[in-house]
């Protein structure tokens, strides 16, 4: 079920409970309860559900749950007290515009400190209940990315140890070895780089977009010893690319998937073209533009025979940005196959 939709479901079904218990204890006393009483507890339900709705708001607009606890339970206890002084205004209000106000009963201290604590208390138990929800929530988010990472480290580590990227790899260095010493030390090392890359990389969700740069460049090294004329790279990035994190190994997997669809099909090779620029409003817009034509839609679904890249790309994107990064793939007019990412700066939470 869809988060808000289970949120604003709970939100109703518990004001509306609380009013309802009010109700039927109300219609159990020797006077009973009025209709005009009934539609007061009923307003006065519908106003704790926005009042709390709207400490859901800051709580979420300043991140309250990065907090130090101190801190957080500090300016949790202080919101629910103002809501509960809050609370008690709102009773008096909606008790004169019903006619239902009671002076003499209404306005004595005890029975004010009464309902301001029973108010504390209803605003205590709903504010534990979110928090227990969030807690939940994002607990079982982790579970799902370090499931999904755990998937991607092992498809990576699969098509960099497959044993036709590694003959090729070795094979390329072999014909250097008499040819130019130099740079057959060279390749070595970016194969190096790239297994020790690949075999050290953590469960954190996103890297320094120059760690996963680096590491492409490698990559296409390799494969422009292997395509040599055929492979023309390019890559324009802007400084400002530098200053971002995005999820390991995604790059890499769009331009694998670049070389092995697109340049790898052509009897005259192609262009590899990476594009990276800074846009409006903090997004990270990444553009890979490679030589061939995308003759079919793909499937962002797993294959069956165990392909995981773009879909897995796209998981990771909704898992660890929700709705603000997008991607797409698309045939451009001049022949090139364009692959395009915007990520946000900062990591999105996903909502409760």
């Amino acid at each position: 079920m869809n988060r808000n939709l289970l949120y604003w479901l709970l939100q109703i079904l518990g004001w509306g409970s609380i009013a309802l218990v009010q109700i039927v204890l109300g219609s159990l006393s020797d006077t009973g309860i009025a209709k005009v009483q009934i539609w007061a507890l009923i307003v006065l339900a519908v106003f704790n559900l926005l009042a709390t709705h709207f400490l859901r708001f800051i709580v979420k607009q300043y991140n309250w749950f990065k907090l130090k606890i101190t801190q957080l339970l500090f300016q949790s206890i202080m919101a629910m007290l103002a809501l509960s002084f809050v609370n008690i205004v709102a009773q008096i209000l909606i008790n004169i515009a019903f006619g239902t106000l009671n002076p003499e009963e209404d306005f004595q201290i005890l029975v004010i400190l009464a309902n301001l604590f029973i108010a504390f208390l209803f605003y205590v138990m709903w504010f534990l209940l979110y928090f227990l929800f969030h807690f939940l929530d994002n607990y079982n988010t982790s579970l799902k990315y370090e499931a999904k990472i755990n998937q991607i480290r092992l498809a990576h580590l699969k098509s960099q140890l497959n044993p036709h990227f590694i003959f090729n790899a070795l094979n390329s260095v072999r014909a250097l070895v008499d040819e130019d010493p130099n740079k057959a030390k060279n390749a070595i090392t970016r194969i190096s780089n790239i297994l020790r890359f690949s075999l050290m990389m953590d469960k954190k969700q996103t890297i320094d977009f120059e760690d996963e740069l680096n590491t492409v460049k490698d990559y296409l090294m390799l494969e422009s010893i292997r395509f040599e004329e055929r492979l023309k790279v390019i890559y324009r990035i802007e400084d400002e690319a530098y200053s971002y994190k995005i999820p390991p190994m995604m790059l890499q997997t769009i331009v694998e998937n670049a070389i092995k669809h697109g340049i790898s099909n052509l009897v005259k090779g192609g262009i590899i073209e990476i594009k990276c620029r800074e846009g409006l409003e903090d997004d990270l817009y990444i553009q890979v533009k490679n030589s061939g034509h995308l003759s079919v839609p793909p499937s962002l679904k797993p294959k069956a025979d165990g392909g995981h890249g773009l879909s897995n790309t796209v998981q990771r994107l909704k898992l660890i940005y929700g709705d603000r990064a997008t991607f797409r793939i698309f045939n451009s007019e001049n022949e090139f196959v364009i692959t395009e990412i915007k990520i946000p700066k900062q990591r999105v939470t996903l909502e409760t």
